[in-house]
């Protein structure tokens, strides 16, 4: 079996097509918590008429969720075969090419995707400058709705490896914070883990992957309290903090080291400190909808969807 960090070497070997790696060097930094088909700040940024965006937007949906129900097959490391994921329909509508798929995978701000040579091809390996579809695979590296395998696609954070982060950091929104507390956590929703940032964005710096860059509301979470639990850590290759939680997928309040409103200074911007409600939020700040989320509120509201689920599609 081979680690991220071992696949992460063969994708630098196996990317340079052009001189460019497919695979920018990024420390480990991220977190996501549910939130499906949603592809970020870097998205929204280029308008939902960009090409780079709808093709990754695809991509995302078919990688991380669809691949089942699309008849196709991922591997042991959650890759799929790029010449059938050019055949699905809303990529074919789109008329992607390698080209496009290879420039997504290049510029994703995020690295949300990896791609290599597909070396399980016996006759007639592939050549590294090769443009034929049939000669990649493809996988998302974190986000997945879908059954994975976190031993083969994640590496394993303990203390015994020496690589526990300093800081992970689950992002979310006043809306749904009320939500997280009254269920004792945070949960993983549809998806396969609960996402975590390893750091915050600073001014001038590059997107850090696993914290939208509008969350509201940032939950500081004592990972080493939680691995002495025998919750299990994983960061994926593009630098995202992962846990699935508890056998109910829930990772306790317990574990909030600190709960902090961002970009607020005064003294009830604590709401949370070890383990300890110090503040309650506003009902002011409950009532603001987060922007951009309003489609999932008019659903909300009309009552064809919980709660539990808005905070899966938008956190």
């Amino acid at each position: 079996m081979s680690s991220p960090q071992e696949n992460s070497n063969i994708t630098s070997i196996n990317y340079n097509l052009t001189g460019k790696k497919y695979s920018k060097s990024r420390r480990n930094d991220n977190g996501e918590n549910g939130g499906r088909q949603r592809c970020g700040g870097q998205h929204r940024r280029e308008g939902r008429n960009n090409r780079n965006f709808l093709v990754s937007k695809a991509l995302s949906r078919l990688l991380r969720h669809a691949a089942e129900d699309a008849g196709i097959k991922l591997d042991s490391e959650a890759y799929a075969r790029l010449d059938q994921v050019l055949e699905w329909q809303p990529l074919k509508s789109l008329q992607a090419t390698f080209a496009d798929v290879q420039k997504v995978v290049i510029e994703d701000e995020k690295q949300r995707y990896s791609m290599k040579l597909n070396l399980n091809v016996t006759q007639n390996p592939p050549h590294p400058e090769s443009t034929n579809p049939s000669d990649w695979i493809i996988r998302a590296n974190q986000g997945h709705s879908i059954n994975i395998d976190s031993a083969k696609v994640l590496m394993p954070i303990s203390k015994e490896a020496g690589n526990v982060p300093e800081t992970v950091i689950h992002g979310t929104y006043y809306s749904f914070y009320p939500s997280i507390i009254e269920s004792g956590g945070l949960k993983k929703m549809t998806r396969t883990h609960i996402h975590f940032s390893t750091g915050l964005q600073k001014d001038g710096q590059k997107i850090i992957s696993g914290m939208r860059r509008d969350a509201e509301i940032l939950i500081y979470v004592d990972i080493n309290a939680s691995l002495n639990d025998g919750i299990l850590w994983w960061m994926s290759e593009n630098g995202v903090a992962l846990t699935a939680g508890n056998d109910n997928g829930l990772l306790s309040v317990k574990y909030f080291k600190k709960v902090l409103l961002r970009n607020h200074s005064d003294h009830a911007s604590l709401l949370w400190e070890n383990g300890v409600e110090v503040h309650k939020l506003s009902e002011s700040l409950i009532s603001k909808w987060p922007r951009g989320k309003s489609h999932a509120k008019s659903i909300l509201d009309r009552g064809r969807i919980s709660t539990s689920k808005v905070l899966d599609i938008n956190q």
